[in-house]
């Protein structure tokens, strides 16, 4: 995510962190480098120029602080206004916070809470839906999902497919969708059912329309008044840069957005729809989509999301993705293994090795590690066939092997890897970093 920005943004503040003392001229030449990097990644033109006046402005009277490296102050003012630009907000002991309602959808007391997803064709409104779906079943708010599109073929089909496979219930049912009623009543009706099913919140994926379409805009503004949703939430395709920030305007001048949902933020994105679109029609990006995965949603956190794009890592956001997929007790029980006396064999091995393939793609869990920077993250491979290649070495042993490594003589190695169909050498270096792996968790 921003791996481009990231590494431009960093490169330009390390020069200035390594430095004792700062000329206003040093700062000027900083931000105008800034500037540019901020306008090739597709930032607002206003947006951009606004974050640099502000940094200039607060810069000025950081260099007159003598008790803190003038240079640390100015990384610090521009992971702030960073901040800003993604939605944070001052809180009362004056540190910024996420704003009220970002990364966060509000409920309905009473009913089931309706959520609107609405955006252009092949955003990723129906994939982004049963994202979110799993999400809230997760938070125990006993989603449903709704199949509004009428008019995108098989679209209904698409949904349901993805509903049972994040296991949330889906209306209309297969066969009652093509009655003649309109989109307006079939949501209605949809709506009586997930409210009779129990449901608490209910997800609609409506069909993709431009922003000039009079006669579908016209339709989804009838929609709203027609079921009220609690949110109504813009999926808009992050590689798009500025066009994602006209789009959401459009649709914000004819159906008040409640948020935005930014998707595809996992490839080439430069990151400017991200960076423009709170300061333009000043709406929270609550979530962004970060794979094809089910569970490649996360919600955004201004502060934290700053912190990442910088280079500074998100801590926190490690530990929350880990506690979601992770299982608590095999991991109570890798740590007993770890502090015993024979340590960890090969079998708890491969186990830890799942439980970290369960968080996603190595490259975004090691981006969030502080000090991760997109350079460091560069040089990893850009899937994770490494990681198959040592799952189907462990695998290729007996359970005595995976017990006692030891006994794996040249004969045994030569069987292995020839199951894992991969060369012998792998096995050794396999092998040598596992041992390695528990005399540090011995000494630790």
């Amino acid at each position: 995510m921003f791996t481009a920005l990231s590494e431009q943004l960093t490169a330009v503040l390390q020069r200035l962190r390594g430095r004792g003392v700062l000329s206003e001229t040093d700062v000027t030449d900083a931000l105008r480098e800034i500037r540019r990097h901020l306008l090739e990644a597709d930032v607002s033109f206003e947006v951009t120029r606004a974050f640099v006046e502000r940094v200039r402005e607060r810069a000025v009277g950081a260099l007159q602080i003598k008790a803190v490296s003038p240079g640390q102050q100015v990384v610090k003012l521009v992971h702030d206004e960073i901040a800003r630009m993604l939605g944070a907000e001052v809180g009362p002991d004056g540190r910024l916070v996420a704003a009220q309602h970002a990364g966060r959808l509000q409920f309905a007391s009473v009913g089931p809470t309706v959520i609107l997803l609405v955006g252009l064709q092949g955003s990723g409104k129906t994939t982004t839906a049963a994202k979110l779906a799993r999400r809230l079943k997760l938070e125990q708010k006993a989603p449903c999902l709704v199949a509004a599109d009428l008019y995108r073929p098989a679209a209904g089909e698409q949904l349901r497919q993805l509903g049972e496979q994040v296991g949330v219930p889906v209306f209309p049912e297969q066969g009652e969708e093509g009655r003649g009623e309109g989109v307006v009543e079939l949501v209605r009706q949809a709506v009586r059912q997930a409210e009779q099913a129990r449901c608490r919140t209910v997800i609609v994926d409506t069909a993709g329309r431009l922003q000039i379409d009079v006669e579908l805009m016209d339709e989804l503004r009838a929609l709203r008044q027609a079921v009220a949703p609690r949110e109504v939430l813009l999926v808009a395709d992050g590689m798009t840069g500025q066009d994602a920030v006209r789009i959401a305007r459009g649709f914000h001048e004819a159906v008040p957005l409640s948020g935005v949902i930014l998707t595809k933020l996992d490839g080439d994105a430069r990151g400017g729809a991200a960076l423009s679109i709170h300061g333009v029609i000043g709406v929270p990006i609550k979530y962004v989509g970060v794979g094809e995965r089910p569970d490649a949603l996360e919600p955004v956190d201004p502060v934290r999301l700053a912190g990442r794009i910088l280079g500074q890592g998100d801590v926190v956001g490690l530990v929350e993705k880990a506690a979601t997929v992770m299982d608590a007790e095999a991991t109570q029980r890798l740590e007993r293994k770890a502090r015993s006396k024979k340590g960890m064999d090969l079998g708890d091995f491969l186990v830890a090795l799942k439980q970290m393939q369960a968080m996603g793609p190595l490259k975004q869990v090691l981006g969030l590690l502080p000090g991760v920077n997109a350079q460091a993250l560069r040089g990893l491979p850009s899937d994770d066939k490494q990681l198959k290649h040592v799952e189907a070495i462990v695998l290729s042993m007996t359970p005595a092997e995976r017990a006692e490594p030891a006994i794996l003589n040249g004969s045994r190695r030569l069987r292995i890897a020839q199951g894992a169909g991969r060369p012998v050498q792998e096995v050794n270096r396999l092998l040598e970093r596992f041992q390695q792996m528990k005399q540090l968790l011995k000494r630790i």
